[in-house]
């Protein structure tokens, strides 16, 4: 496959849904105990900065290896919903902030499964 059939993935929705996440995500960790820096908050984040970072790498390759890459970066997003759930549980984030994030990570989801549908 030439270069030119290659995903531009700064074009991609489901890339740009993804950098807003970990947007998201970044401001939010800002608010948690220091003393999670090292624990919960790391891995939020590096869940978080997987989800875009896959499909950017995933983007370079044959459709084949991205629908792999995007597999990544779906699991890194359901990854997420459940340490949101943890952090909610030890009252870092509200009901409301909780239901946001949820939202927005759903819908990354299936914007997510359906470029990958039309992939394979």
């Amino acid at each position: 496959m030439c270069a030119k059939n290659r995903h531009n993935y700064k074009n991609l929705k489901i890339w740009k849904l993804g950098l807003e996440i970990t947007n998201d995500i970044s401001d939010l960790l800002l608010n948690f105990p220091k003393h999670e820096r090292f624990d919960l908050s790391s891995q939020i984040s590096r869940c978080t900065i997987s989800m875009p970072s896959n499909i950017a790498e995933g983007s370079a390759r044959t459709d084949k290896s991205f629908s792999h890459f995007l597999d990544i970066a779906l699991g890194s997003s359901f990854e997420l919903g459940t340490q949101l759930l943890v952090a909610k549980h030890r009252n870092y984030i509200n009901n409301e902030t909780l239901k946001i994030l949820e939202e927005k990570i759903e819908e990354f989801q299936r914007m997510t499964m359906g470029f990958q549908n039309g992939l394979n």
